[in-house]
């Protein structure tokens, strides 16, 4: 049984709470919203679950419905009373943190974990950065996010979303937009649709590190994409030898957002 807007709204009223606005707060009052969510994140019996940003449960109870085993984490110490109440009596595990800053190997007990979140605008992107550089043991990610940042963490050379932080999420893993969420469903209701990304890991980083360093990699892909409008000779002025471009097999007068991850791996190897 998850929540509906009617039960959700009871149950902020019964604790004198509302959504709130610093923390970028919009919980999900669809059922068929969170199960489709848990559906897309192919999570059952045996499978080990961190779902950040738990908020009051709604997500939680639909990963519970599935047999997984759940651990709900959220920043908000107002928010811990009733989302215990809802949620460990049906399984889960209730964890107080700051994702950013979160114990990962702690809490996830260094086990295979897959992470189920919706995330603010203002922590996405670095939050999934973040799980992919510095916990390997989470194999997969199921994030709802702004459709914009859906579109920026999944976006591949030639798209308008292309960036800086598309290839940083190439390195790691594969990533795409496997479905929208209309504002509807959220209380408070956003002004923007949001995105559902799917991110599985991958066995390995996308570039070998003996043909070029991680350090060398993004450097030439950040100053990039500083001046995306620019031909490469001219934002890569200082960094890249024009020597480098030919060696590269690179079109000097080509811009950042055209170039694949393994062509600026060829190029900053050059």
């Amino acid at each position: 049984m998850t929540h509906t807007r009617t039960t959700l709204a009871a149950l902020l009223s019964a604790h004198g709470l509302s959504p709130s606005r610093a923390l970028g707060q919009n919980f999900v009052v669809d059922a068929n919203t969170v199960r489709r969510i848990a559906r897309l994140a192919g999570v059952g019996e045996g499978d080990h679950v961190l779902e950040i940003g738990a908020g009051l449960g709604s997500l939680t109870l639909a990963l519970l419905e599935t047999g997984a085993d759940v651990i709900a984490m959220e920043v908000d110490r107002h928010l811990l009373e009733p989302l215990t109440a809802v949620v460990e009596p049906e399984g889960a595990r209730v964890v107080h943190a700051d994702a950013l800053h979160a114990d990962y190997p702690s809490i996830t007990a260094g086990r295979p974990t897959i992470v189920v979140a919706n995330l603010p605008y203002n922590i996405a992107t670095p939050l999934v950065l973040h799980l992919l550089e510095t916990v390997p043991n989470i194999e997969r990610m199921l994030v709802m996010v702004q459709l914009e940042v859906a579109e920026r963490l999944a976006a591949h050379a030639g798209d308008d979303a292309y960036g800086a932080a598309s290839l940083r999420v190439q390195y790691f893993a594969e990533a795409k937009v496997v479905g929208k969420v209309p504002p509807s469903v959220f209380l408070p209701r956003p002004k923007v649709d949001s995105g559902l990304v799917s991110v599985t890991r991958r066995p390995g980083v996308a570039i070998d590190p003996q043909l070029v360093s991680e350090d060398v990699l993004f450097r030439v892909i950040r100053t990039s994409f500083q001046h995306r409008r620019k031909m490469l000779r001219r934002s890569l002025e200082g960094v890249v030898a024009p020597e480098a471009f030919e060696r590269a097999d690179i079109d000097p007068t080509r811009r950042p957002e055209e170039l694949t991850l393994a062509e600026f791996a060829r190029l900053a190897a050059a």
